[in-house]
Parts: structure tokens; C-alpha cells; sequence
């Protein structure tokens, strides 16, 4: 046998990696976290903000928690499902009243990446030839989450930065060449990262496409309540899911609840039948089984509680009520600054992308201690109250 001291290079068992380029978000965060003027402004992490800059937990999290810590009775398994009541106390805030509800299944997942994932493996599974159509730009994590899974992306153009606007037409056109059964990777609300949303005639353009053509919706559902509200934010995707006859939706509570360390998704799948949706069903579980095995609890226990209680759940939607007031005001007065930066004001939910080039956002940083990515992709409600205008100052000089 021979000696460990002998290995050749064919038997190292990591000698084959590559080296990886660092994650981009997380090398901004160590160069905003590395900067030690007091005054920097970090725009590129998407969490919500208060005015002071501060990233509070919610009244009613802190709430649910309290009751949590005092009535839980156990810590064992609950099964790759997740809570199920926390599932089912889910559905109709996403998808409303809705007809065909008998044809939708659901599952938690950790987190709304955790649902992404899910759907690409099941979508997999399901048909190792479906293809994803996916407007550009998009999340920068969506390609590489599902891609991973095997999935086909086929990119199709959304958004001019440099116009400020939906390419819609354009948009249309790629989408016309969608087969039946491919799938529509839709952004359900707050476009992360251009904050750029369909509006509803749009919707229902897309809906009718879908209908039409026979195509799959996958909607990643996971800033609702940030950009109009619960109800306005779900209706886009009420609409495609409602003319699907199959349709996926990954959605997060990570920022409507400000539990992001939590990782408390879900992810929801419309089949042809009630039949159908229980084979679906039973491969979520398969493939759940297989990646995590069952989801961590903590978040969706705290959600489940607070949804559960009449009170906590009216206090839950004042203080989301308030975050969505807050972005928008912090839209408005960004737009009021400057003409250049109107288009902001029309925008929803957290994020919007300013046309500026990567030497201009560098410039940013190294001047202005200003961290965003290097897209132009800035968080709006990063800002605190006193920030505001020396941020809008500083990107104007920069246009």
C-alpha cells in the first residue's frame, strides 16, 4: 500500500479546484466595513434602514418571539415539510381568493434562495431539457442558483439603465419565442436590482402570453409589502399564476418580517390537477429531503405566531405599513434633488440603479466613502435621514 508521503498529483482530492472570484457583495461589505471614515454610506447591502441608519428588529418579532421562548414545548423534527401552518397562513396573503387553491402545494424552504434552489431541481427533475427565460439585468445570485441546478437560462432584455426604463416591447418579443413549457423567470415586485416593476396592463399582457403559449411563470416573490403594499404587490403574480396551468412561486418573509438571519422562505407550485399537485408535492419533499433535510424553525415559528394573532398581525402590518412609507419618501426626496434623478420616485421597494459607469461608482468610494455595487445598484433605504443629500450630491457630480 502505498505511503500517504507519495501521493501523486492525480490523487489530491482537491488539486483539481479553481480558484473563485471573491462574492462581490461580500468584498463590498469588507471594504465598507474597512473604511474608517465616520461618515461613509453603505448603499450596497439590501437590508432595510430606520432614519438613523440602524437595522431595528420588528415590534411584533419581538413580540412573537416572547411567546415563542415562554409556550414552545420542543425542539424535535418537524419533517423536510417545515411548519405547515406557517405554510398555510402564507398562501392567502400571496395569492389572495384565488380559484384552483386545491392545485397549490407548499412547502417552507430556507430562505427565498433556498425556494429558488428547490424549484431548479424540481424543474430538473422534471424535464432535464426546460428552459428559463430570464430578463437581464436581473438578482445576480438567480443565475448561478439555478444554473447550478441544470436548468437552461435564456437571458432576454428588461431594463436601459441608461433610458431609466422597461424595455418592454423588447421584452415581449424575446418572450415570443418562448415554447410551451418553458418557464418565465418574474421578478414579483420591487425588480432587485433595478426597482424598475412591470405595471399592471403589463402584467396582464404577460399573463395573457402565458395563457397563450402555454408558458411556466417561476416568480420570485421576495419583497412584498415594500413597494405598494401586500395587496398591490401580490398582483402581478396573481395574475400569470391564475393563467398558468402549472406555475412556481419562491417567496421570503426575510425582509417584510426583518428576519433575514432567519432564512424563512416558502415555495409554492400550481400543478394541472389536485393529482398533479400531490406527485409535485411528493417530489418537494424527495428533493428537500436530499439539500437540507427541514428547514430551520426559528423564523417561520416567529412568522406563524404573528400571523396567528390578531394583534401582533395588525401591529406587523403598521410597522410594514411604515417601512414602505419610509422607501417612499426617501424616493421622493431623491427625486426632488435633481431632475437626473426623477425617474427614482417611480420606482418600488428597496433598490434602484443609477447610469453610472464602474470608474464613476469607484470614484464614489474612494471621494465620498459611498459603497455600492459596482452595477450602480444602490440600496434606497440604506440611507439614513442625514445622508441623503450628500449622497444625492455626490452621485449628481457623477451623471
Amino acid at each position: 500500500m502505498a505511503d500517504g508521503s507519495t501521493l501523486t498529483k492525480d490523487a489530491n482530492l482537491f488539486g483539481g479546484l479553481e480558484e473563485q472570484k471573491p462574492d462581490a457583495l461580500l468584498a463590498l461589505i469588507g471594504m465598507c466595513n474597512a473604511d474608517p471614515r465616520p461618515e461613509k454610506i453603505d448603499v450596497g447591502v439590501g437590508v432595510y434602514r430606520d432614519s438613523a441608519g440602524g437595522t431595528p428588529i420588528l415590534r411584533a418579532v419581538k413580540a412573537a418571539e416572547k411567546i415563542l421562548l415562554e409556550t414552545q414545548q420542543t425542539k424535535t423534527y418537524l419533517g423536510s415539510q417545515g411548519d405547515a401552518h406557517y405554510v398555510e397562513l402564507l398562501r392567502p396573503i400571496i395569492f389572495g381568493d384565488a380559484g384552483d387553491q386545491d392545485r397549490i402545494v407548499g412547502v417552507q424552504t430556507p430562505g427565498g434562495c433556498g425556494a429558488l434552489r428547490l424549484g431548479a431541481d424540481l424543474i430538473a427533475k422534471a424535464n432535464p431539457e426546460a428552459r428559463i427565460f430570464v430578463g437581464q439585468p436581473t438578482w445576480p445570485n438567480h443565475m448561478p442558483l439555478i444554473e447550478c441546478a441544470g436548468v437552461k437560462m435564456v437571458a432576454h432584455p428588461y431594463y436601459d439603465r441608461d433610458s431609466r426604463s422597461i424595455t418592454f416591447d423588447a421584452m415581449m418579443d424575446a418572450l415570443n419565442e418562448a415554447r410551451a413549457g418553458d418557464l418565465l423567470l418574474l421578478h414579483g415586485c420591487c425588480h432587485n436590482p433595478t426597482g424598475a416593476d412591470l405595471d399592471l396592463d403589463q402584467w396582464k399582457a404577460v399573463a395573457d402570453l402565458v395563457a397563450r403559449n402555454g408558458l411556466v411563470p417561476f416568480v420570485d416573490l421576495a419583497y412584498q409589502g415594500l413597494g405598494n403594499g401586500l395587496e398591490p404587490d401580490a398582483a402581478g403574480t396573481r395574475l400569470v399564476v391564475e393563467a398558468a396551468e402549472q406555475a412556481l412561486v419562491a417567496h421570503s418573509c426575510d425582509k417584510n418580517f426583518g428576519v433575514y438571519r432567519e432564512r424563512t422562505g416558502s415555495l409554492f407550485i400550481k400543478g394541472r390537477n389536485r393529482t398533479e399537485a400531490g406527485k409535485v408535492f411528493g417530489n418537494l419533499m424527495s428533493l428537500a429531503r436530499t439539500m437540507w433535510s427541514m428547514p430551520p424553525d426559528h423564523g417561520a415559528a416567529v412568522v406563524r405566531i404573528i400571523l396567528d394573532d390578531a394583534e401582533l398581525r395588525a401591529d406587523w402590518n403598521t410597522e410594514l405599513q411604515e417601512m414602505c412609507a419610509r422607501i417612499r419618501a426617501l424616493r421622493a426626496r431623491l427625486a426632488a434633488f435633481d431632475p437626473r434623478l426623477a425617474y427614482i420616485d417611480g420606482q418600488n421597494g428597496m433598490f434602484s440603479m443609477l447610469p453610472l459607469s464602474k470608474e464613476a461608482v469607484v470614484a464614489l468610494r474612494s471621494e465620498h466613502g459611498i459603497y455600492m455595487a459596482d452595477s450602480g445598484r444602490f440600496n434606497v433605504v440604506g440611507l439614513s435621514d442625514e445622508s441623503v443629500d450628500r449622497f444625492a450630491a455626490a452621485v449628481v457630480e457623477k451623471l
